[in-house]
């Protein structure tokens, strides 16, 4: 594996760690983690190499104030983490002549995809929501009478981490917020044109299934995938996930750009592999022979351009 740690600043100054696995290739499918979590959790760990193999870059990084990222936690913070901290991701890669078509979010991360994609329509053609919240007016602290208490006492409650001796803050701000955010409204300014899959395991207990099934009902450019038995974070279902994943990234047909050498004998197979295997290109013959400085595959109000560029 080809990766290596970025340092990005957001709008905000504060420094966002990410990973970027590098492939070459100058798309990069930007990944975000959910609540109280951060790059390294495994459904964004084993997806970013999965999308890797596939010769595809992908990057992955800490929201302000989780993981290795500058900043303080925050429950809420649904509008920073894609209005100001993805926003600044994607505009460093575009900045470096990258793109960024596909953007993947675990959890709370899912539902930061969809809000950007809602309101930048820049290079998104994708989105995919992994076990992203519909209804966030549903939070299951409420339903606690002591926290509910405590919350309108003190103005905030510290949690302990199930399994964890760590605790996290939760205050009536971060709540305002999150209970601030429709994500009907939200979904229904998601371009027509930008493709949106979101998986959802069937055992899931921390978000129920059946807000996948709301999303499938107003996103107009959707695809719904709910994997049996799999729960939150699909931690039995991985390589099924992957798999899923990677369909719905084939099937947007993104363009990867490959560079060759100048060469006199034929290019193997396996070397144009990256560069055509998103594009669904079949070629008749093992070996393609050419002389060229270099390969191009573009695109041009939808249609695909080869351009051999020869010495």
């Amino acid at each position: 594996m080809n990766s290596s740690k970025i340092v990005i600043p957001n709008n905000h100054g504060e420094k966002l760690v990410g990973v970027l696995h590098e492939t070459g290739s100058r798309e990069v499918v930007v990944m975000c983690h959910g609540c109280r979590s951060n790059k390294n959790t495994p459904v964004i760990e084993k997806l970013a190499s999965a999308i890797e193999k596939e010769g595809i870059s992908a990057f992955r990084f800490d929201f302000s104030g989780n993981g290795e990222s500058d900043g303080t936690f925050n429950y809420g913070n649904y509008k920073q983490e894609a209005d100001g901290d993805l926003r600044s991701v994607i505009q460093y890669f575009h900045n470096t002549n990258r793109v960024v078509p596909i953007i993947l979010g675990h959890s709370k991360g899912g539902n930061a995809v969809l809000r950007y994609a809602s309101m930048f329509h820049d290079s998104i053609r994708g989105v995919i929501n992994l076990s992203g919240c519909y209804d966030l007016e549903r939070c299951h602290h409420l339903d606690d009478p002591e926290f509910v208490e405590k919350l309108k006492r003190q103005g905030f409650v510290n949690v302990k981490v199930k399994n964890s001796s760590r605790k996290y803050r939760i205050t009536q701000e971060s709540l305002d917020e999150r209970f601030s955010i429709d994500m009907n409204q939200t979904c229904l300014r998601i371009s027509k044109g930008c493709k949106v899959l979101t998986v959802h395991g069937s055992d899931d207990d921390a978000v129920p299934v059946e807000e996948a099934k709301e999303f499938a009902k107003i996103i107009p450019n959707h695809k719904l995938e709910i994997l049996q038995g799999a729960d939150h974070s699909f931690s039995q279902h991985r390589s099924l996930l992957a798999s899923t994943v990677i369909e719905f990234i084939k099937s947007i047909h993104i363009l990867t750009f490959s560079y060759f050498p100048v060469c006199s004998d034929p290019i193997p197979r396996r070397e144009i592999r990256r560069c055509t295997i998103l594009l669904g290109i079949i070629f008749d013959s093992d070996r393609l022979s050419c002389n060229m400085n270099r390969m191009i595959v573009g695109a041009s109000n939808g249609g695909l351009i080869l351009e051999l560029l020869k010495e």
